[in-house]
């Protein structure tokens, strides 16, 4: 039987177009700009694996078969690099296609999922997506708040989000604390660890989050190849307990990783020293930059990421959106935040010493002005 409707055309379901859409930062300077420093994605300045290169070019004449849609060997070196059951293990295009994978599984309209003022942005668009609604949580002094999360919990709360460190803070929150948040909710309450910056952090009391799933039903952990070098070949993956990767094996989809990808990342993942050299690097001049900042009379959110946040004076002159015009006209890309609640602050990504020098020169000539 024909139905007919008065709509003239296909809409998408109720709450869709509430959704404000996920902003990246912008990548490309003005035209006449002879170099350009990109720092505003946290990409690795060290660049890629060179194994990870070989390991793809080695793909290049096989792009015509389907890679495996278990993605077994990548999980494998997963599994063999952090101490892990394979099996425990899924692997997909990024990590953010876990979180929306996680949200469409396990959200219905009416729940609710908790995350923090400052937290991912993407948090907030899968939630909706699902049909349910988000609870952000103000933060201390630009930190996850365990006391004020779990007085967010209710009866419909059905998953709460932790990224640990957060982006675009920087900020982490010590394992104990985490601890006591997992304890503190209702175990069909699912808490999603989001370590996407776990590698940079070199913290005693820091913990990504593999001790608490091996021991929970209620936890996973995500985590991504994107910010030790591989960003362009989007692998992300989640360790959890088997009847939620059972689950979530269900609504991916069938060939979410890539052949490229799958190699790449099963090199880079081997090649500790590789990480080991962005880690180093890392460690030196995300201190270095700290220092620098502050020397400018600038605040910076203390960070354990690649990145850090730094906060303009309240002046028009000299506020972030006049740091960034003069910055993007002199070749360096910074990352505006104001979606993230900082209208006031730009990210700026650990590059290169070349990088990190210029940006620093460049702002001290922007100050002075």
């Amino acid at each position: 039987m024909n139905q007919t409707s008065d709509k003239p055309r296909p809409t998408p379901r109720a709450g869709i177009m509430d959704i404000e859409a996920y902003v990246p930062g912008k990548s490309a300077a003005p035209a006449g700009v002879a170099k350009v420093y990109k720092l505003s994605s946290n990409e690795n300045p060290l660049g890629p694996s060179p194994k990870a290169i070989e390991a793809a070019r080695e793909v290049a004449g096989k792009l015509d078969v389907y890679p495996d849609g278990t993605a077994r060997r990548l999980r494998e070196a997963i599994a063999e690099v952090h101490g892990l059951n394979a099996q425990n293990i899924v692997c997909s295009n990024g990590s953010d296609e876990i979180l929306g994978l996680l949200a469409q599984t396990y959200l219905a309209p009416g729940d609710e999922a908790i995350f923090t003022e400052h937290a991912f942005m993407v948090y907030k668009i899968y939630i909706q997506s699902a049909g349910a609604t988000p609870v952000v949580v103000e933060e201390t002094d630009e930190r996850a708040d365990i006391d004020a999360m779990l007085a967010a919990v209710t009866p419909r709360t059905k998953i709460v989000f932790l990224a640990n460190p957060n982006n675009p803070t920087g900020t982490y929150v010590p394992f104990q604390e985490v601890r006591r948040l997992h304890a503190g909710l209702p175990k069909h309450v699912l808490l999603v660890l989001d370590a996407a910056y776990a590698e940079y952090v070199r913290r005693n009391d820091y913990e990504a989050g593999i001790e608490l799933v091996g021991g929970a039903e209620n936890v996973v952990m995500t985590r991504t190849f994107s910010k030790i070098g591989l960003g362009g070949a989007r692998i992300g993956w989640m360790y959890g307990p088997m009847h939620i990767v059972d689950a979530i094996n269900r609504v991916r989809g069938p060939f979410n990783v890539n052949a490229t990808a799958i190699e790449a990342g099963i090199a880079a993942i081997r090649d500790r020293a590789h990480v080991e050299r962005s880690v180093a690097h890392n460690e030196t001049w995300l201190a270095w930059l700290s220092k620098e900042m502050t020397g400018l009379g600038l605040r910076v959110t203390p960070s354990v990421g690649n990145f850090l946040l730094i906060h303009f004076p309240d002046d028009q002159k000299h506020s972030a959106a006049a740091a960034d015009d003069y910055l993007t006209a002199h070749g360096y890309i910074l990352r505006r935040v104001s979606g993230y609640g900082f209208p006031n602050a730009l990210r700026m990504t650990v590059g290169t010493e070349e990088a990190n020098r210029g940006v620093v020169a460049a702002l001290t000539t922007f100050l002075r002005t």
